[in-house]
């Protein structure tokens, strides 16, 4: 089953894609080719633009304690596994403890090593970044790949306390609603909300469908349309023929 999750709000939006850049950057570093360092390079420039958002922080804080208060209600709940419930708070708890260490504005570590922003300001030109464009990173790249593998985590663990944060906002998230199974005739779904709030939905799909979902949504009305694919052209307009089984799933904290 592929799992499609579409983020309701900008907040959502923002942790998601943090979430996939971390996952790319931990791949690429784990890596020792020097075309993955530069992957991972790039992927921590484009980090960098996304936590530079000035509320990031302060946002993730505010919704750990709420999170947290939320949880500490459910102690000595008969009903609550109150071992996944400490280890959940004592998750929060780290998190929220790491966040709060972080001082000035993020990243700005980042910014202030010259290197680095040359790299950053010749990455944004297609091909900016060959040999005789920087010929420095270029040496560095030829350097031992413990060697770099050593830096880009220096570089990059600074940023993990919003990685680690970001993470248990959204497993609450997706672990807060409950799969429903439907079916959307000739490849349309549409339900009404009715105000019902959510702030993010999860669609479960068979590949075997061969189809992937265009969904809009607002607090009033959901809409889905799923769009027929081949193998040679995975971007299609046609809408799928027949009906679609699918699992949709509701989330909100």
């Amino acid at each position: 089953m592929i799992t499609y999750e579409y983020p309701l709000n900008e907040r959502i939006r923002t942790l998601l894609r943090l979430e996939d850049l971390f996952e790319r950057s931990r791949h690429f570093i784990a890596r020792s080719d020097p075309h993955d360092h530069h992957m991972a390079l790039l992927t921590l420039f484009e980090i960098l633009e996304v936590v530079s958002r000035a509320d990031l922080k302060s946002d993730l804080l505010q919704e750990l304690e709420r999170q947290k208060q939320v949880l500490v209600s459910f102690r000595n709940n008969p009903d609550i596994a109150q071992d996944a419930l400490a280890n959940v708070l004592r998750d929060i708890e780290q998190a929220a403890g790491a966040l709060f260490s972080m001082t000035g504005k993020i990243g700005q570590y980042l910014r202030e090593n010259d290197w680095l922003m040359s790299i950053k300001q010749r990455t944004a030109i297609p091909g900016g970044a060959c040999e005789f464009d920087l010929p420095s990173y270029h040496y560095w790249l030829h350097r031992p790949a413990e060697e770099r593998t050593g830096q880009l985590a220096a570089w990059t663990s600074p940023l993990h306390p919003l990685r680690d944060g970001s993470a248990i906002i959204l497993r609450i998230l997706r672990d807060s609603g409950r799969p429903q199974s439907v079916s959307a005739p000739q490849g349309m779904f549409q339900q009404m909300l009715g105000g019902k709030s959510a702030q993010m939905l999860r669609l479960r799909l068979d590949p075997a469908l061969a189809c992937v979902p265009e969904i809009s949504a607002n607090k009033y009305v959901l809409n889905i349309r799923f769009l027929a694919v081949n193998g040679e052209e995975p971007r299609s307009q046609r809408t799928a023929e027949g009906e679609v089984p699918f699992e949709l799933t509701f989330c909100n904290l």
